[in-house]
């Protein structure tokens, strides 16, 4: 499971570059283009909340399996 969250923030940190590119004077494009930042960065939030509940439940011997995906308000502006 850690395996396909990290996979899951590999993919979105890709996306996340590819949509910091540079625009060329297509302003409707950056309204889209910010949209769809600030929801790749939200559930990058989520992605490193439940990677990190993960990794704190194995480390107390607990089941990592019972850490919840978190609402995004809970975890906006996570840092790992």
């Amino acid at each position: 499971m850690d395996q396909d969250i990290q996979a899951r923030i590999r993919q979105l940190i890709e996306e996340e570059q590819t949509l910091r590119e540079p625009i060329i004077n297509d302003p409707d494009e950056a309204e889209d283009r910010a949209g769809k930042l600030k929801q790749l960065e939200q559930e990058l939030d989520q992605c490193w909340d439940l990677l990190r509940q993960r990794r704190a439940k194995a480390h107390a011997h607990e089941d990592p399996s019972e850490a919840e995906l978190r609402p995004v308000d809970e975890v906006e502006d996570y840092r790992q």
